[in-house]
């Protein structure tokens, strides 16, 4: 699939079905993140992947998103690492970060698998059930796998604004 293709075709899943994410794919996706462009390529990202039952249980109750997927990627960043821009201090640890959930989505979509980026969460509650990610500053959980039968975008997906409105050309 061509990029474009991919960017549209692609969509929050939020219906998992049981299947098992091939290593080969997770492997894949993982790779897209570390791929990614960070500032400064000081890599801050640190991504940890939550499969056991035990893992997505802990993980599952730090959120109101509960999707039940197999595979469950939390994205942090460290802020010890993080570039900060010199003008005013600015923590490019969040973008970077972001930048590689982005990658890893898309990834994600072209080996046929779906995600959804989950926000909504407790951090403090996160960090307190994961002690390994302590120091970081978790940004995002990435829930994976293959979409459950009947699973399809919201009805929101498609209902983009005009160009005009997003782009300026000076």
């Amino acid at each position: 699939m061509d990029f474009a293709q991919l960017s549209q075709a692609r969509y929050s899943l939020r219906k998992f079905s049981d299947r098992p994410v091939e290593p080969e794919k997770l492997e894949a996706v993982l790779e897209a993140g570390r791929n990614a462009p960070t500032a400064h390529n000081l890599q801050p990202q640190r991504i940890f992947v939550l499969q056991t039952p035990e893992a997505l249980e802990k993980a599952d109750a730090c959120t109101a998103a509960h999707f039940h997927p197999p595979v469950m990627l939390v994205v942090a960043y460290d802020p010890k690492v993080a570039w900060k821009r010199e003008t005013d201090g600015k923590d490019h640890g969040e973008i970077d970060a972001a930048i590689a959930v982005t990658q890893m989505m898309l990834q994600a979509a072209d080996l046929g698998l779906g995600t959804t980026y989950v926000g909504m969460f407790e951090p403090e509650k996160l960090l307190a059930a994961f002690p390994e990610m302590e120091g970081l500053m978790p940004i995002a959980m990435l829930p994976m796998g293959y979409g459950a039968e009947g699973a399809h975008p919201s009805r929101l997906h498609a209902d983009r604004k005009p160009m005009e409105e997003l782009v300026r050309y000076l």
